[in-house]
């Protein structure tokens, strides 16, 4: 069985944070083009040990026509690096993404590589005979107190599955897709997206930067955005080890893949204002793209001429700020849109947020 996620209406905005203007929708796919899409599973598995499939697939796609064929800059920034990925050395030396980036859980890391593959190569005949192969890229959180992570319940059809029902339209928050078994604070969490407007100083142009954050990490101890003891559900604390995050965060603003690793960076603040401490078991990855160019796989001149923002000019400071307030909020709205959660051996995690 496979259920979507419960999620408030985008226009119910219970938090605000920060100084500067929301997107329209408060969500990364209020950047132009990025697409997401989720495959959430939830049903108990046919055993005697309580296994339940508790977990999902999440994809953002920076666009949606060919990304292999028409890439986007990219950079990724590791604030701490035990969580595992595929595909960050290669955005890492070329400064490219052309794939979408994947969300999952730990184990299903494998699987959701096979069919992002598989998506790629239907879609594109030459990746591995007249021209190069391709770098998949996926992110995960392990998610083993609600889904029984041993049984391998994602397969390769369900990451085809989660990139086919990407759109553009607000992306479901809270337990749904790669968020379905994740624990944040204690409390449930998962899938949160928030968005910025950046207004040049002096012109007429404005830019969007949004976040998505896979969240799954902190103590009730560590949390500086609740208060414990305001909690209508003080149940008993659901662990996450150290924990992880992963922040996906996107602009349209033209930058290169050096301005944008320094984007990413500044994501670790907003991370910080909520309560993680990047501990030292935790898995804090950051992946930042542009839409602003795209780059052709095909194409062929040795030169090619891009603009960007000049990294001393006041708008570079603004999109710093709003990377910040959007992880923040983005983190926040995973809570706030979660809803309570069973998984194996009838674990239930509870939100904090009624």
């Amino acid at each position: 069985m496979r259920k979507g996620g419960t999620s408030l209406s985008h226009k119910t905005d219970p938090v605000s944070i920060g100084r500067m203007n929301k997107g329209e929708n408060n969500c990364i796919t209020d950047v132009p083009g990025v697409h997401v899409g989720h495959v959430t599973l939830d049903e108990p598995l046919d055993n005697e040990n309580g296994d339940y499939a508790c977990t999902g697939v999440t994809a953002i796609l920076p666009h949606n026509e060919n990304i292999f064929r028409e890439k986007v800059t990219a950079a990724s920034y590791i604030i701490n690096g035990f969580g595992k990925t595929t595909g960050l050395i290669q955005i890492d030396e070329l400064g490219l993404l052309e794939s979408p980036i994947m969300l999952t859980n730990t184990f299903s890391i494998p699987a959701v590589t096979q069919g992002t593959l598989e998506y790629l190569l239907k879609q594109n005949p030459e990746i591995g005979d007249t021209t190069g192969t391709v770098n998949t890229v996926v992110g995960e959180c392990n998610d083993g107190y609600l889904n029984s992570i041993r049984t391998f319940s994602i397969q390769p059809k369900h990451a085809i599955e989660a990139i086919e029902n990407a759109k553009t339209t607000p992306s479901e928050e809270g337990a749904v897709g790669a968020g379905k078994g994740m624990v944040c604070f204690g409390y449930k969490g998962g899938i949160g997206s928030s968005s910025r407007i950046v207004n040049v100083q002096g012109e007429s142009i404005s830019y969007t930067i949004g976040c998505l954050v896979l969240s799954n990490f902190g103590s009730k101890q560590d949390a500086r955005i609740i208060d414990p003891s305001a909690s209508k559900t003080n149940d008993e604390e659901a662990p996450t080890s150290d924990g992880s995050i992963m922040i996906i965060c996107a602009t349209n603003a033209p930058m290169s893949d050096r301005q944008l690793r320094r984007l990413s960076k500044r994501c670790s603040i907003g991370l910080g204002r909520t309560g993680g401490n990047f501990h030292n078991g935790s898995g804090d990855i950051v992946i930042s793209f542009s839409t602003a160019h795209r780059h052709d796989h095909f194409a062929k001149s040795h030169t090619e001429v891009k603009t960007q923002v000049r990294d001393d000019h006041p708008v570079m400071n603004e999109c710093f700020t709003a990377a910040a307030e959007a992880c923040e909020e983005a983190i926040v709205r995973s809570l706030q849109f979660a809803t309570a959660t069973s998984g194996k051996r009838q674990r239930t995690v509870l939100p904090f947020y009624k």
